[in-house]
């Protein structure tokens, strides 16, 4: 009996974790959206709403981490069982990124304050920022679901983002101009460009530990060991 209610215990925990993953993403996924609008509105004051936000995103990390070692230490996990918590230790790392992005996004207003977007490369941004925080939606909602079908969804997700980046790159190339001011100005919004396509990466990676977790296939390797390895 003592046994068995120590397994309840156990799987209840596991259970907890996963729900904390989503309440990170969650998080994540505002950061996008906050962080986004602060560096469209030029929001000097919104700048440190999303430095702040960030660290209770930091918080809850460092505390499914420790949570998540526990288990790993005290209840020598198997197969499947183990597969997700390992997962849950590269994905919330994945999520914590997508947080210090948001940061580096949303500094970017006060890099290039006080100068204004043109409305082309606005646009563009409008739209990464939407796209990645979309990235970021299905991630989670394959993590969820644990739906291996879903997260395989990121990888043509992610060619979008990457257009987004070309079309980015040559609006400032075609912005042109020559003084300091605006010389600074193409490179923040090379810089923001280059983070909101990692944001991208960080949600295909979340979402390739589904697949990690539901067939054990590792990333990156032959599909048909699969099989084989969560046998």
């Amino acid at each position: 009996m003592a046994v068995q209610e120590a397994r309840k215990t156990y799987h209840e925990q596991l259970d907890e974790l996963r729900r904390d993953v989503v309440r990170l993403a969650g998080l994540a996924t505002e950061a996008i959206t906050q962080g986004t609008q602060v560096l469209l509105d030029a929001d000097l004051n919104g700048v440190d709403d999303v430095v702040a936000r960030d660290g209770a995103l930091d918080d809850l990390t460092h505390a499914i981490e420790e949570r998540t070692y526990g288990l790993l230490a005290l209840q020598q996990p198997m197969a499947s069982d183990l597969r997700m918590l390992v997962s849950i230790l590269r994905s919330i790392h994945e999520l914590e990124r997508v947080g210090d992005l948001m940061v580096n996004i949303a500094k970017g207003a006060r890099r290039m304050y006080p100068g204004e977007l043109p409305p082309r490369i606005r646009g563009i941004l409008d739209r990464m920022g939407a796209q990645a925080g979309a990235q970021l939606r299905v991630a989670t909602d394959a993590f969820v679901e644990l739906d291996p079908a879903r997260a395989a969804a990121l990888d043509d997700m992610d060619d979008v983002m990457d257009d987004l980046q070309k079309d980015l790159f040559r609006a400032i190339f075609e912005a042109g101009g020559g003084d300091e001011a605006e010389v600074q100005q193409a490179v923040q919004l090379s810089l923001i460009g280059r983070y909101y396509e990692r944001i991208a990466d960080h949600a295909v990676n979340f979402a390739e530990r589904v697949e990690f977790m539901v067939t054990g296939a590792i990333p990156g390797t032959d599909p048909d060991q699969a099989a084989e390895l969560s046998s």
